[in-house]
């Protein structure tokens, strides 16, 4: 640095190399330059980029103590240029209590809500609403800031380069370009009326007014400017000061000063224009790399590439200086990267790195959490986790946890994601949905709800109710729950006093009209009061409930004070876009030596070893995006850099951290959604290494995480063939259940003798049972109503039953018609009967055969014109073959039949003399309704398969003779899957451990 009261004549710009480990370096540099008998390092002020980066820089100043043996130390002021990505605002040195003429910052809330009344003012009818409204002002608020932040103000959206080019724009980004400039115009005028500034305005006259009180009047002390990298042209030109003061320097990290001409030319413009008229950024410049967004500081600081001297100290966690040239060659230009080719291997070499592929996410953490204890066996050696994959942060510190190893993961997460903002979250979906059964479960099952009892007690009621309301969909409101609770109070009355509870604290979120606008703000009191109540004062505690209630403050605040209205149906949109935002950080109090570090969070970080995890296309680097209100060429033209910039600021976060001692460069080769591509950066990596690549991979850590999980190999599972006892197997027999006898015993074990079945979902979807069941409901409340008015219509009691069943729109579209059709058919074939009566609907019957109670349930029985009964049995989809019946399979009407036969049917006697199935499905015949259809599962004709009609209940009889006496009476196993033609359902496939033991019964019975 310049002696004091010198005036400088060129920057001052350093830059630390990226295998020297930044802070570290920089204390080195920086204790020796400004050493002082009296007050030292006091005198200095470091302009740092974030309060991250401070922390930072003073553990590097506190080790360089340690080393040099210094007992004390006086620390220099660190000023805080602030990381708008971090929601951090500047340190007072640079606003600083006498900058009262610059006006006050707005508010993030309360800007929110007057762009999105601005945004609905200019659109008039047009303007969406809710949470789509908010949405967009969110999307405008973004906008505005990335053109702020490049000193850009609205009226150069109507200067003439963009003007050129918007009659070439698509109709869509015209539109949207013209209700761009409108809300600025008017928020500009808004701004001015409430006389508040957007942040990032009134950060750059912070800048600026730093500048020039620096430069009219330098101070008397060194000011250093510290790894700030941001290349916005208000910052740019006040690092330019600094370089230049007497006693000031600019210290870029991981500046390539190594790096050809030709490469930095390659890079392209980054913000120089070659002539006035030109623009200052072009579709070919090479935003990704990782030089470019110091080319573009650089360039807009006005310093040339050969005024950046090398900073010569290194720190204690610095890499071999090889490794430095082979980042470089690493993110060479395409062009450049051609020299690949005849690069010698020494060039090529990045000892100290290594190379883990796991095979999903899962293993990677657990191969990571390996690697971090493997490191904390050597004393004082420290440990980065550098990923901006939030789940994998997170599974690392889980199974970090799992040996005692507290690490917190500093990036955070979601408040949404977070106990407290999940449970008012909830609360908000109760709200929205009406009292679904899903949100309304999920909240009381909260892990904080417990409503003032003890939460074991809670949670038991809870689980009881939950099973109770399984099933189909059910209608929304508490009234479902209410009846269920009535039938579990008649044998548990305590639930009853459990649910009045419940229900106090969830009616004002039910008791609203879900469709009518409501202020916003009078919404969030009513959700905090509702989850206060459910939760107690724990929804409040800890950081998630300390950052939610700061989050409720606010938000309702400023809702209030903008008058904002939004259907309650939407609120829990509304509330899960604005939480996403607000990140939850741990409080400090982790591992010493272990930091789980996101991008931002890891600038400037050092560490002896540092894994960057997470190295897939889409997570490292993100994918590229493009603004929501601007075109590329409309940026290009205004001079801001492109959608891709922030790849670019990724690959200089992965350089940096390969500088480190010793670095692993980890990624899964599958991910939640399938098979993941390796980052763009790794490739590099691995294509530079060429053939030297396989000494750099690590596989000795994978396999020890797979051990880890690899259990001793299970016996060999035997195909199921359970035996229970006589008294066991003394069980009735249904209708319908003879089949799974006959074709799967186990089924019929496991369900009938164990008394196992599907536990279904809350709020369950329509299936075929459910839509088999509607359509019976409907025919039987038809046939009850044509015995007493025989013009009864059979579409208004669809349209009842649907409606009781909660049938939801899609249903109601896709499903309606074709069974409305259906109906309409059996309705006509019905009524135009003249010598056949339907006698008996929904008929119950049994029968003793060998001692054994058989039942079953006609859906229909008729008596036909010779006085014996037709056995009707609906079917919404394709009724049984006859080839089935032939088999042994499909008997239910036969068993139906016997029951008749023996007199089992009170209400229709007589003897059976037809089988018929009745189906809803598309029509074989000329059916003028295209759906319906009767189906006969018997041989009627010398070219038919099957069974003969006057065999079919002695066919059945036989086969039921046979199951019964093998089974039931008898002592044969109910051996899985028997009969392999039998079409099982797969109810019970993982209980019988289907998959273990079906590929080598296949292969046993191909070799015999």
């Amino acid at each position: 640095m310049a002696e004091e009261g010198r005036v400088a004549s060129q920057p001052k710009v350093y830059s630390i190399a990226a295998h020297r480990g930044f802070a570290d370096a920089l204390v080195a540099g920086l204790v020796p330059r400004c050493a002082d008998p009296e007050l030292g390092l006091a005198k200095l002020t470091l302009l740092l980029p974030s309060s991250r980066a401070r922390r930072t820089v003073s553990e590097a100043f506190i080790r360089h103590a340690g080393e040099t043996g210094h007992s004390g130390l006086l620390m220099p002021r660190m000023a805080v240029v602030g990381d708008l990505d971090l929601d951090e605002a500047l340190g007072p040195l640079l606003d600083p209590l006498g900058a009262s003429d610059i006006a006050p910052a707005i508010d993030p809330q309360r800007r929110l809500f007057a762009l999105a009344g601005l945004i609905a003012e200019e659109m008039g009818e047009d303007a969406p609403k809710g949470a789509t409204l908010l949405r967009l002002a969110r999307e405008t608020g973004a906008t505005m800031d990335r053109l702020l932040v490049e000193d850009i103000g609205p009226e150069q959206l109507v200067d003439e380069k963009v003007v050129d080019i918007f009659p070439d724009l698509s109709k869509h980004w015209q539109d949207s370009i013209r209700l761009f400039a409108n809300v600025q115009a008017k928020w500009l005028a808004w701004l001015g009326e409430n006389g508040v500034l957007d942040a990032a305005a009134r950060r750059n006259r912070l800048f600026d007014e730093a500048r020039q009180t620096w430069k009219a009047s330098p101070p008397n002390t060194p000011i250093v400017a510290a790894g700030v990298t941001s290349a916005a042209p208000a910052l740019a030109k006040l690092l330019r000061v600094v370089s230049e003061l007497p006693q000031g320097a600019v210290i870029l990290p991981d500046f390539d000063l190594t790096i050809d001409a030709d490469v930095w030319d390659e890079l392209g413009r980054a913000g120089a224009a070659p002539s006035p008229g030109d623009t200052v950024f072009t579709r070919d410049d090479a935003v990704t790399h990782p030089q470019y967004h110091l080319k573009l500081l650089l360039n807009r600081m006005g310093v040339g590439r050969e005024e950046v001297q090398p900073w010569h100290r290194k720190g204690m966690t610095a890499a071999p200086p090889e490794r430095s040239h082979a980042i470089s060659a690493v993110f060479l230009p395409p062009e450049a990267s051609k020299a690949w080719v005849d690069l010698p291997a020494e060039k090529r070499r990045l000892s100290g790195v290594r190379i883990m592929q796991a095979a999903n996410p899962e293993e990677e953490a657990q191969a990571i959490a390996l690697l971090v204890r493997e490191a904390l066996a050597e004393p004082e050696k420290r440990v980065a986790v550098v990923t901006p994959d939030r789940p994998l942060a997170r599974r690392v510190v889980h199974h970090l946890a799992r040996w005692n190893i507290v690490a917190d993961d500093s990036a955070g997460r979601p408040l949404s994601q977070n106990a407290a903002g999940r449970a008012f979250l909830l609360a908000a979906e109760v709200m929205s949905e009406g009292a679904r059964a899903v949100p309304l479960m999920a909240l009381l099952g909260h892990p904080l709800v417990d409503g003032g009892m003890e939460r074991g007690v809670w949670l038991r009621r809870v689980r009881r109710l939950e099973r109770a309301l399984r099933g189909p969909r059910l209608a929304p409101g508490l009234e479902p729950a209410r009846a269920e609770v009535a039938k579990l109070a008649e044998k548990r009355p305590e639930i009853a006093e459990w649910w009045e509870a419940a229900e106090e604290k969830l009616l004002p979120l039910v008791e609203i009209d879900r469709d009518a606008p409501a202020s916003l703000a009078d919404l969030i009191d009513t959700l905090a009061a509702s989850a206060e109540a459910l939760c107690g004062e724990k929804l409040w505690a800890q950081e998630d409930g300390r950052t939610l209630a700061s989050f409720v403050e606010e938000f309702r605040l400023h809702a209030r004070e903008a008058g904002f209205a939004v259907a309650p149906r939407d609120v829990a949109t509304v509330l899960a876009d604005a939480m996403e935002e607000r990140a939850v950080r741990p409080p400090y109090g982790g591992h010493a030596r272990v930091q789980v570090l996101g991008l931002l969070e890891a600038r400037m970080n050092r560490a002896d070893l540092v894994i960057s995890a997470g190295l897939n296309e889409g997570i490292w680097p993100a994918r590229g995006s493009v603004d929501a209100l601007l075109a590329p060429p409309v940026l290009r033209a205004l001079g801001v850099p492109g959608g891709d910039f922030r790849i670019g600021l990724s690959a200089h976060d992965l350089a940096g951290a390969m500088g480190a001692p010793e670095v692993v460069l980890s990624r899964s080769e599958r991910d939640e959604g399938g098979p993941a591509i390796p980052s763009r950066f790794l490739l590099r990596v691995q294509a530079l290494l060429g053939e030297l690549l396989p000494r750099y991979e690590d596989h000795e850590i994978i396999e020890l995480a797979r051990a880890m999980t690899r259990a001793e190999p299970a016996p060999e599972y035997p195909r199921p063939r359970p035996t229970p006892s006589a008294d066991q197997r003394d069980v009735d027999i249904s209708a319908t259940a003879l089949d799974r006898l006959l074709g799967d015993p186990y089924q019929f074990f496991a369900q009938k003798i164990l008394g196992l079945s599907d536990l279904d979902a809350l709020d369950a979807d329509p299936n075929p049972l459910w839509q088999g069941n509607v359509a019976h409901k409907i025919l039987e409340r038809w046939h009850i109503a044509r015995k007493s008015d025989a013009s009864a219509r059979i579409a208004p009691i669809m349209e009842q039953v649907l409606d009781e069943e909660n049938a939801d729109p899609l249903v109601r579209g896709l499903w309606q018609p074709r069974l409305q059709k259906a109906l309409e058919w059996i309705e006509e074939t019905v009524s135009s009967y003249a010598g056949r009566e339907v006698v008996a609907v929904e008929a119950r019957g049994s029968m003793h055969f060998d001692d054994v109670f058989v039942h079953g349930r006609a859906d229909r029985i008729d008596r036909l014109e010779d006085g014996t009964l037709a056995i009707v049995d609906y079917k919404t989809g394709k009724p049984p073959s006859k080839a089935m019946v032939e088999e042994g399979f499909a008997l239910q009407l036969g068993i139906l039949g016997l029951i008749a036969e023996s007199g089992g049917f009170p209400d229709a006697q007589g003897q059976p003399g037809s089988y018929e199935y009745w189906s809803l499905g598309r029509a074989k015949d000329d059916n003028p309704h295209g759906f319906g259809y009767v189906e006969v599962p018997l041989k009627l004709t010398d070219r038919q398969k099957g069974v003969l009609p006057e065999e079919f209940l002695p066919h059945t009889h036989t086969k039921l003779g046979e199951a019964i006496g093998k089974y039931i009476k008898g002592d044969a196993p109910f051996t899985a899957r028997e009969n392999p033609d039998y079409p099982a359902y797969d109810t019970y496939d993982q209980l019988m451990r289907l998959e273990e033991w079906l590929p080598r019964q296949a292969d046993e019975e191909d070799a015999s």
